[in-house]
């Protein structure tokens, strides 16, 4: 089957020029594409009813005769529309279609048809509108529905995908080795495409989707297992004492059991396991993640190693860079930053002490992974949000050390489904414990109409003394009607929250500008702070009571409730304001969670059930390759293609053998669309 990747989509009849340009954009490029271009929902027409039995206001397949057309009428403006006559032999129903002469030159004779749409019962009148006809007697079955593109419709998309499934070879080669496909009882991959796109019954369309689900999520842990590129062989860096105490004395504050038991847990895996430490701690916003990583790289550098902390912004590097500066402060522990805006000069003193070893713990961002930056002994690296790192950045900066130990901090809350396929090999810690003082932080949702509302909110919280958020998701104005920060601040100005003291912060601005920024925030000396999501991690400001989020549909709940951690960080109740005016269900339904509420767990489950893995983060920087049918919400189907990956590497790490030919392509196709590929053996 992998020659059919080759074909070009212009090669199947009706798809000129034009039209692959229209597939291009669903991003089917080939015949083989095309064929993993996957159904997003189904229509049941193998059993037609009769007009009377058929029910009403639902989508529904009737069977019926055409006894009557009449000729398309110009209604108004462009508009044209025709009505059929139509009679299952017993009752009758008119149709009606608006601007489709082509769909009444097919019709005007007369014949058996099938009418797939939503039926109306006015009275003892049957009607239906623009439903979808076809003859009856190729008709009736399972029919697929396409995610579509303007000017290309789900029936030309079907009409291209049953030409390709006729190009199919009589036998294909199943990248699924034979004894997976009968240890987890998964049909051939024939009869998957086959019937994931054209089902026979219920039965094989599910058989068809188990099976296509399998091979998407055993290639895509393969793929992350061979990347990782063996985690676990021996460490030289085994340390031989805890400090772990002697770190929480100097703390000016006290540790949480929590925090405690994930530091335990660490040095346990540096002390006691013969394979470098690979852990994940995870903790909602405010747990405290940061003294856990301090207390973990503070036993490291007392037992001669050095350290990497990688953080994904400038801002966040910065702030890290002085906590654990006042942490160390009085200690022998020397702590550098690395960032992109280091002048050249300081980079350099910076790459020479690295090198020599003067310096315990480097702070950066993607800095770090330069070819300029050696290390004498890195012995722990800690990546900060490692989810917006792509898997190839992380892999360039263990590869800077002799098998180090790694610290995987996320103030996101990951699914354990999700945080599986991503650090599928990583212990896991979870700091499920608050530090004294938090509280939780009442969310609201509103709609525009309310703003004005909203605004006085802000100024009774500014008059009391303290500060405000309101974040924006674009800097400038686009053709959308989104807000803008830019213009946002403008309007703000002319109304009565003018006369505070306003300010602007986004991501395109230059690092000494929001360094800058912040810093007056964080001294009080501005009232409302304007952004974008660049505030999303990381900015502490103990006296911002109120965050307020325009256009809050357009990000994901997990970004939200990262968002939402940056007020509720002093002794003040906080607040949280959604404005949205989408009607959309679905949309409200996400942004309803918010309101329900503070568990950030629990928050992204609900993002991950709703909006799907693909755009959990609302981006694609983690590394994981779109997934096309897989729902890794299955907590089942995980722990088998888990199973079935160990089988296939314990035999075969490299899938060199001739069984694993199928899998190898797949996996360097899967990881090509996120450019790491080249890094799969």
């Amino acid at each position: 089957m992998s020659s059919l990747f080759k074909i070009p989509i212009q090669q199947l009849n009706g798809v000129g020029s034009r039209r692959a340009e229209l597939f291009h954009k669903l991003g089917v490029d080939t015949v083989g594409t095309l064929l993993h271009f996957y159904p997003r929902a189904y229509e049941d027409w193998s059993h037609p009813y009769r007009i009377a039995d058929a029910p009403t206001d639902n989508m529904c397949c009737i069977k019926a005769n055409i006894e009557g057309a009449y000729p398309p009428a110009r209604i108004r403006g462009n508009m044209t529309i025709f009505k059929l006559d139509v009679c299952d032999g017993y009752d009758r129903m008119t149709v009606t279609f608006f601007n489709q002469k082509y769909t009444y030159d097919k019709l005007k004779n007369g014949g058996e048809f099938l009418f797939y749409g939503t039926l109306k019962h006015n009275f003892s009148l049957y009607e239906m509108a623009s439903p979808t006809v076809l003859p009856a007697d190729v008709g009736e079955g399972i029919h697929p529905v396409y995610p579509q593109t303007a000017n290309l419709t789900s029936r030309q998309i079907e009409s291209a995908v049953r030409q390709a499934i006729a190009m199919l070879p009589e036998k294909i080669n199943d990248p699924v080795p034979e004894n997976i496909l009968d240890k987890f009882g998964l049909c051939s991959l024939d009869f998957a495409i086959r019937n994931v796109h054209f089902p026979k019954d219920e039965n094989s369309l599910l058989s068809a989707r188990k099976r296509l689900a399998f091979e998407e999520l055993l290639i895509l842990q393969l793929g992350m297992v061979q990347i990782k590129g063996g985690r676990k062989k021996a460490t030289t860096h085994q340390i031989q004492k805890d400090y772990s105490d002697e770190f929480f004395s100097f703390l000016p504050f006290s540790p949480t059991n929590a925090q405690k038991k994930a530091v335990s847990e660490c040095v346990s895996d540096m002390m006691n396991q013969p394979s470098p430490m690979n852990r994940l701690v995870q903790g909602d916003v405010g747990s405290g993640k940061t003294a856990v990583a301090a207390a973990v790289c503070y036993t490291a550098v007392k037992n001669g190693l050095q350290c990497a902390f990688m953080a994904p912004t400038e801002i966040l590097a910065a702030q890290h860079f002085k906590t654990l500066s006042e942490l160390f402060d009085g200690t022998d522990v020397n702590v550098g930053l690395l960032t992109g805006s280091v002048t050249a000069a300081k980079k350099r003193k910076i790459y020479e002490n690295l090198k020599d070893g003067s310096i315990d713990i480097i702070i950066g961002t993607h800095a770090l992974i330069s070819e300029n930056v050696e290390f004498k002994k890195l012995g722990l690296v800690v990546t900060d949000e490692q989810h917006r790192f792509g898997v190839a950045q992380r892999s360039t900066l263990i590869e800077k050390g002799d098998s180090p130990h790694i610290l995987v901090m996320s103030a996101t809350p990951i699914p354990r489904t999700l945080a599986l396929m991503i650090f599928g090999d990583l212990d896991l810690s979870i700091l499920d414990e608050l530090p004294p003082g938090r509280q939780k932080v009442e969310t609201f949702l509103i709609d525009g109409s309310k703003r004005q509302r909203a605004y006085g909110f802000l100024k009774k919280h500014i008059d009391n003394g303290n500060q405000c958020y309101i974040v924006c998701p674009l800097v400038e104005q686009n053709e959308t009607n989104l807000a803008s920060a830019k213009e946002y601040v403008e309007r703000l100005k002319k109304t009565f929250l003018g006369s505070y003291r306003i300010a602007l912060l986004h991501g395109k601005m230059k690092p000494s500008e929001k360094d800058n920024i912040m810093s007056e925030f964080s001294a009080g000396n501005i009232d409302i702070l304007i952004s974008t999501t660049v505030i999303e991690v990381g900015v502490d400001v103990p006296n911002a009571t109120v965050m307020m989020i325009e256009n809050s549909e357009r990000f994901g709940l997990s970004q939200l409730h990262q968002l939402r951690g940056r007020v509720g960080r002093g002794k003040n109740k906080s607040y949280c304001i959604l404005v949205s005016d989408i009607q959309k269900e679905s949309s409200l339904e996400r942004l309803r969670v918010m309101c329900k509420t503070n568990d950030g767990f629990k928050i992204a489950d609900e993002d991950l059930r709703l909006r799907g893995p693909g755009d959990f983060f609302g981006s694609r920087q983690h590394g994981l390759p779109e997934l096309k049918i897989a729902d890794i919400s299955s907590m089942t189907l995980l722990e088998e293609t888990q199973t079935a990956a160990k089988m296939i590497l314990e035999k075969d790490p490299d899938l060199s053998l001739k069984e694993h030919q199928g899998l190898k392509f797949e996996t360097k196709r899967l990881f090509s669309k996120v450019g790491t590929s080249g890094q799969l053996q």
